[in-house]
């Protein structure tokens, strides 16, 4: 069975991310509403939903809202997987 880890470490997520051509991103409807919106990876699938933002600025909102990700390195087969969701710390 796949295991889904959970890390708060900026470099281990940006790491995590990158690896699969993951952007920082949030969505856009939610920009602004206090905390700074609702925070996912953008991996190029054309989604106009989000919209991409810097590193810092990511990490920002993911602190300020207490954030943990929740990922998984490989999927049950073995492949690389792209799953990740963000909860609390």
């Amino acid at each position: 069975m796949a295991q889904a880890n959970k890390i708060t470490d900026h470099d281990r997520i940006r790491r995590w991310a990158e690896e699969r051509g993951g952007r920082p991103a949030r969505v856009r409807d939610t920009a602004g509403r206090g905390g700074g919106g609702v925070l996912r990876f953008d991996f190029q699938e054309k989604d106009e939903a989000l919209e991409e933002i810097p590193w810092d600025e990511f990490f920002r909102i993911f602190d300020e809202n207490k954030l943990a990700l929740l990922e998984q390195d490989e999927t049950a087969s073995g492949k690389t997987s792209r799953f990740s969701k963000f909860v609390n710390r």
